[in-house]
């Protein structure tokens, strides 16, 4: 049975901060008639900016598609989200499209083009945002977010001559050229060795902690659990555990069950 806890002893929230996403009583199903199916129940959650959010759940618990719905990917049908200031229940496409520039989008299919090198699928990234977004050609940036992630004599290669996590890397990358508010990202690890997915979640996370990024991140990769300050755990749509595990975000260190 699921226990009621008011949304504000659930959250440790900051009166002056706007949290990057909030969510209050949001539903969600697959389907009509016969074939409905729920998959997200009764969700409340708010996330503050430079936090690192990992979430975690057995398969088929909904946390896809409750990062699909943060990103923006689809449609809100019941309660309310709230991404970046902006409400995005009934919101109009062209405003969809604005909210999805501020988000680095990670998933566990890398998605890239065959016919660019790595560079230049990264480049694709810097095409969405405005031409001033830094001093620093898209070229120049591209080419130093894949250095940082150990790519960088493999710039100019094409995907077909990078190996799997090689080609993750080049995803990872083309999510954070940017430096966007928010990062939505589904098994950022999966496909890297144990010293490639370490660099890449110790460069997101210096990335929240510099730039106040927010970082959502879904994993069953016990490996990186670490460098969260949240750990939620979805079970069956329902928000069952949020835990405080870096008190450096916040003086509320309880555990809290739902």
């Amino acid at each position: 049975m699921t226990t009621a806890i008011s949304i504000d002893n659930l959250q440790a929230e900051s009166p002056s901060t706007e949290p990057s996403v909030r969510i209050r009583d949001l539903n969600f199903h697959y389907g009509e008639g016969d074939l409905f199916k729920q998959v997200l129940f009764n969700i409340n959650l708010d996330i503050y900016p430079g936090q690192i959010v990992i979430l975690t759940g057995p398969s088929g618990s909904g946390k896809t598609t409750l990062l699909t719905l943060i990103g923006a990917l689809r449609t809100v049908q019941d309660g309310s989200l709230r991404v970046l200031g902006q409400e995005l229940r009934n919101l109009g496409a062209k405003n969809l499209v604005q909210v999805r520039k501020n988000i680095g989008f990670i998933f566990q299919a890398h998605n890239l083009f065959y016919s660019l090198t790595a560079r230049q699928n990264v480049m694709m990234s810097t095409d969405l945002y405005p031409k001033d977004i830094s001093d620093i050609a898209p070229s120049s940036r591209s080419a130093d977010i894949l250095t940082k992630l150990g790519l960088g004599e493999r710039v100019d290669y094409k995907p077909h001559a990078l190996s799997g996590g090689q080609k993750q890397r080049v995803a990872i990358a083309r999510a954070l050229v940017n430096h966007p508010r928010l990062i939505l990202a589904d098994e950022p690890t999966a496909a890297l060795d144990k010293k490639s997915g370490r660099d890449v979640v110790t460069l997101m996370q210096k990335m929240a902690k510099e730039e106040n990024i927010t970082i959502l991140m879904v994993t069953h990769d016990n490996r990186i659990l670490d460098v969260a300050d949240r750990i939620i755990n979805l079970v069956d749509g329902n928000l069952e555990s949020d835990n405080v595990v870096n008190t450096d975000v916040t003086n509320d260190t309880r555990t809290f069950m739902l």
